[in-house]
């Protein structure tokens, strides 16, 4: 049976720094992420076993159980591939820094939403930058835990950790200065073609 793998990250643990400590990164990808991984086999070890023995009676639980795991492992996925050491700034000239002044009127008013998103979460969960396939437009939105709250049409493009484990050892209680200091490693070139490959889907629904 095929199974998840964690991905390597393309920079070093101490890359981010200062905005994420090298701690942090060795701790959220060897540990938290892991975590999800084999939380998603897992369940999916446990799943092929209720059918080969026809016992079917724990399949809501184990369901819940790979939505929340697989939910963990892509978004972190896609969380490391959002940051680079070499980022920072703003999308310029582009077909996304286009689309952002357009739903967003600027990318300072794109940026304020989405921040007051992260800092509202109420709990764990994320902030998203996201491509409606339906709307054809970008949506800024909450996401909890990592599988909750967000319609089926949206591809996300940005996405920002907001657990405690992605920013506590370093920045404590004071969300708002990590949520400050993340843009400073954003990776707008992986942001951009995201948005580019989210956009091709639009003739699938």
């Amino acid at each position: 049976m095929a199974v998840y793998t964690l991905p390597d990250l393309d920079y070093d643990y101490g890359a981010l720094e200062p905005y994420i400590s090298g701690q942090i990164m060795q701790l959220h990808h060897d540990k938290h992420h892991q975590t999800y991984v084999t939380g998603a086999n897992t369940a999916l070890e446990k799943l092929a076993e209720a059918r080969d023995k026809g016992d079917l009676g724990a399949v809501n639980k184990l369901a819940k159980d790979l939505a929340f795991n697989l939910g963990g492992h892509i978004n972190h996925s896609v969380f490391w591939k959002n940051m680079s050491p070499d980022g920072g700034g703003r999308p310029e000239g582009t077909d996304l820094a286009a689309a952002i002044d357009e739903y967003f009127g600027s990318f300072e008013g794109f940026q304020n939403q989405f921040n007051e998103t992260a800092k509202g979460l109420q709990g764990s969960g994320w902030s998203l930058l996201a491509w409606d396939v339906i709307g054809q437009r970008l949506n800024v939105l909450q996401l909890f835990d990592q599988q909750g709250n967000v319609p089926s049409s949206q591809i996300p493009v940005l996405q920002l950790d907001m657990w405690e484990h992605a920013y506590y050892l370093q920045y404590q209680n004071v969300k708002a200065d990590y949520v400050k200091n993340w843009w400073n490693v954003v990776n707008w070139a992986d942001v951009e073609a995201r948005f580019t490959r989210a956009k091709g889907t639009a003739g699938l629904i």
